[in-house]
């Protein structure tokens, strides 16, 4: 059985467009087949500073480069289905099989910008699963009109659909999400964590979904020290120590800045995976595939350590990786 796809997460939030499309290069020449990015209107914090267009910016990268891509999004307020639906299916048919869409209900920090207000999460997964029903319905190139928990489509038509619709994967940051998904999607993505955490969030999936396929995105800190390589991950990606009422409540950069200024090093460390170490990567990456994981994706979060790592992932990492099974 073959082991699983190692891809690359392209992190919007924390490098220029321009910049992000250069790394996305580095990561197919460094022997990257498959890539990710985020779709985020806000970074999370202050220090991060940039926060690209997405949907620009894919049609780049999935142009000059051989790579797949995927992305998470939230449809349904900030973004409404129809427009998400005509994006994928535009993206699908220049590039076959080469694009997925993730979903989930969303963040504050991006979708408040409406003026809206923001819904309990109870809402926002009704409002979801509408959305995807009429994404699904878009993408057929029948005319669409529909009106049900929050979604209004008016007798909507994509001209352009692909011959196969893009995979549409489920976001879940919890078990019982991921129980629901399984329901519905094509796929589950989640977040590394907790082994336990991961392990339950994936079972629940498969008690629903059965074998459909699993992704992970991995954030690590990979930078010349151990030392460098912990202080990247605090300064960087301190959100990682809020809860998760917290990372869907608030509302702007400022915001996370303040609620995570108590958080120390060994705090985000706990929760992000620190090592200098290369081969250490390795082995949490070797416990991933062994809990079934199809596809991981790889997101340094140390900012300024892009290249060395995409070196060291084209020298070292990926082919210890290539006999994973």
């Amino acid at each position: 059985m073959a082991g699983p796809v190692f891809g690359f997460h392209c992190s919007h939030e924390q490098h220029a467009p321009s910049t992000l499309l250069r790394h996305a290069t580095l990561a197919a020449s460094a022997g990257f087949t498959a890539a990710m990015c985020s779709d985020h209107f806000h970074p999370w914090s202050e220090r991060q500073g940039h926060s690209g267009h997405t949907w620009s910016w894919l049609g780049a990268a999935l142009a000059t480069t051989p790579l797949s891509f995927g992305t998470v999004c939230a449809p349904g307020q900030r973004y409404h289905p129809a427009i998400i639906a005509q994006a994928s299916a535009t993206l699908a048919e220049m590039f076959p099989d080469r694009f997925w869409i993730a979903v989930g209900s969303g963040e504050a920090l991006n979708e408040k910008i409406t003026g809206t207000g923001w819904p309990p999460r109870e809402k926002r997964q009704l409002r979801l699963k509408a959305s995807v029903d009429a994404m699904r319905a878009l993408w057929t190139g029948e005319p669409v009109t529909m009106t049900r928990d929050g979604v209004m489509v008016s007798r909507a038509r994509i001209y352009d659909v692909p011959a196969r619709p893009p995979m549409l994967v489920a976001a879940a940051l919890s078990a019982e999400t991921a129980r629901w998904a399984g329901e519905w999607a094509d796929a589950l993505i989640t977040v590394s964590g907790p082994r336990d955490d991961m392990r339950a969030i994936l079972e629940a999936f498969r008690e629903r979904g059965g074998a459909k396929p699993a992704y992970l995105q991995v954030a690590l800190s990979f930078a010349p020290t151990e030392d460098e390589s912990r202080a990247a991950a605090h300064e960087q990606w301190r959100h990682a120590g809020l809860t998760r009422d917290q990372l869907s409540d608030l509302a702007t950069p400022l915001e996370f800045d303040r609620a995570s200024a108590h958080l120390t090093p060994e705090d985000i460390a706990a929760r992000v995976r620190v090592s200098a170490d290369i081969e250490r990567h390795a082995e949490w990456l070797y416990e991933d595939a062994a809990m079934g994981f199809d596809r991981i994706y790889l997101h340094n979060v140390a900012r300024d350590h892009q290249e060395r790592f995409l070196t060291a992932c084209g020298e070292r990492l990926l082919p210890a990786l290539t006999h994973v099974d």
